[in-house]
């Protein structure tokens, strides 16, 4: 087994990516008047997930 050197190598991270692309896609159809209402709170929400493990691996935790 061999050791990681990026977060960018954990599966968790490299799904949660493509998490974040299909929400972005999916939202992109959402109307206009959700712009800054569903669309923003879904958005936000999914590049959390990438954000918070690359941090976690930044902090050796």
């Amino acid at each position: 087994m061999s050791v990681l050197k990026s977060y960018k190598e954990l599966i968790v991270w490299q799904k949660s990516m493509i998490l974040v692309k299909k929400v972005y896609m999916i939202s992109a159809s959402f109307p206009d008047n959700e712009k800054f209402g569903l669309t923003s709170q879904m958005r936000r929400a999914s590049v959390s997930i990438p954000s918070n493990i690359a941090e976690g691996w930044g902090r050796l935790s």
